[in-house]
C-alpha cells in the first residue's frame, strides 16, 4: 500500500513545487492582481461562506446565532408554501428568460455586427442602455399602468379591443407575463456586449476556406465557423444569463411590489428579501440563498458541459 501511494505523493509534491516556482516567476503579475483577489475574497467568498454557515442557525441580527441544524431547510421544503410558489415562479422565469434572452443577445449582436461602424456604435448604445438605466422601471410602470392613461391600455381602448382598463401589474393573469417581457427587454446587457466583442475575434479568412469546403450560406458560416471560435464568449454569456434569469426579483418587486398580488410574481430573491430585509430572520434567509446558490451552480455546471469540450 505504501508503495502505491508514494507516486501519488511525489506527483502532488511535484505539482506544488511547480506551482510555487511558477508563482515566483510571475510574482509581478500576482502582485498586480492582488488588490482584486483580496477584495474578491473579502466581499464575495467570505459572505458566501458566512451565509452557508448562518443557514444552519436561528439568527435575527440582534442576538447571538443559535445552532438549529437542518431545521431551516426542513421548514423551507416542508412547511413554507410561499417558497414553493417562489420556486415555481423562478423556474418559469429562468426557463423562459434565460434561453430566449441568450438567443436574443446573440441574434441582435450578429445583426448589429454587420452594420457600418458608426451605425453599429449607435445601435449598440440603444440596445445596451436599458440594462444600465435606473429609470427603466418607471417607464414600464407608465406603459403598463392600470388606468386608461397607460400606454397599453390607451392603445387597446382606442382600437376597441378592450372595454375597460386592465390592471396589468395587479391582475394575476397578466403579472408574470409582464415581468417576463420586461426582463427580456433588460437582458440585452453584458451578454450582448460579450457576443458583439466575440464577433470581432473571428478569423474572417476561415470564411473563404469554408466556401471552398462547401459552406454556402451565412447560417452554415455561423454554425460551422463562427460559433466554434466564440466559445469563450458563449460560455461567459451563458453564465451571465443564468445569473440574471435566476435573479429576477428586483424586476418583479419594482413592477408588482413585494409581496405581489397572491404571490403571482414572487421569486426566490423576493423571498430572501422578505425574510432578510423585512422580518430580519437572517438564518432562514441564508438557507433560502444557499438553496438558490446550489441550483445556480448545478445549472452553470450543465451549461459549461454543453458549451465546453472535455
Amino acid at each position: 500500500m505504501s508503495r502505491s501511494k508514494k507516486p501519488e505523493r511525489l506527483t502532488a509534491s511535484y505539482k506544488m513545487k511547480h506551482t510555487l516556482k511558477s508563482m515566483r516567476a510571475e510574482r509581478s503579475s500576482y502582485f498586480m492582481i492582488a488588490p482584486f483577489l483580496i477584495a474578491f475574497f473579502i466581499f464575495t467568498v467570505l459572505p458566501v461562506v458566512a451565509a452557508i454557515a448562518l443557514s444552519f442557525t436561528d439568527f435575527n441580527m440582534l442576538q447571538t446565532p443559535n445552532w438549529v441544524g437542518f431545521d431551516n431547510y426542513k421548514t423551507l421544503f416542508l412547511n413554507d408554501d410561499v417558497f414553493i410558489i417562489a420556486v415555481k415562479n423562478t423556474l418559469i422565469l429562468a426557463l423562459i428568460t434565460g434561453p430566449v434572452g441568450y438567443m436574443a443577445c446573440f441574434i441582435f449582436a450578429w445583426f448589429i455586427n454587420e452594420l457600418p461602424r458608426r451605425i453599429r456604435a449607435f445601435m449598440t448604445l440603444i440596445f445596451y442602455a436599458p440594462s444600465i438605466s435606473g429609470s427603466i422601471y418607471f417607464i414600464w410602470t407608465y406603459i403598463l399602468s392600470g388606468d386608461r392613461y397607460g400606454v397599453v391600455n390607451g392603445l387597446l381602448l382606442d382600437l376597441g379591443i378592450i372595454d375597460s382598463p386592465i390592471l396589468w401589474l395587479a391582475d394575476t393573469d397578466y403579472m408574470l407575463v409582464c415581468v417576463i417581457i420586461v426582463q427580456l427587454w433588460l437582458s440585452l446587457g453584458t451578454s450582448f456586449l460579450s457576443f458583439l466583442a466575440g464577433f470581432k475575434t473571428v478569423d474572417t479568412t476561415l470564411y473563404e476556406a469554408g466556401a471552398i469546403d462547401g459552406v454556402h450560406n451565412r447560417f452554415q458560416e455561423i454554425w460551422y465557423l463562427t460559433l466554434p471560435q466564440m466559445k469563450p464568449q458563449l460560455l461567459f454569456g451563458a453564465v451571465m444569463q443564468i445569473s440574471s434569469s435566476f435573479a429576477v426579483g428586483p424586476v418583479a418587486e419594482a413592477l408588482c411590489g413585494n409581496p405581489s398580488t397572491e404571490y403571482a410574481t414572487h421569486t426566490i430573491i423576493n423571498h430572501v428579501s422578505d425574510y432578510g430585509g423585512v422580518r430580519y430572520e437572517l438564518g432562514y434567509a441564508c438557507a433560502i440563498s444557499t438553496v438558490l446558490l446550489m441550483v445556480m451552480l448545478i445549472v452553470n455546471k450543465v451549461i459549461t458541459k454543453l458549451l465546453v469540450d472535455e
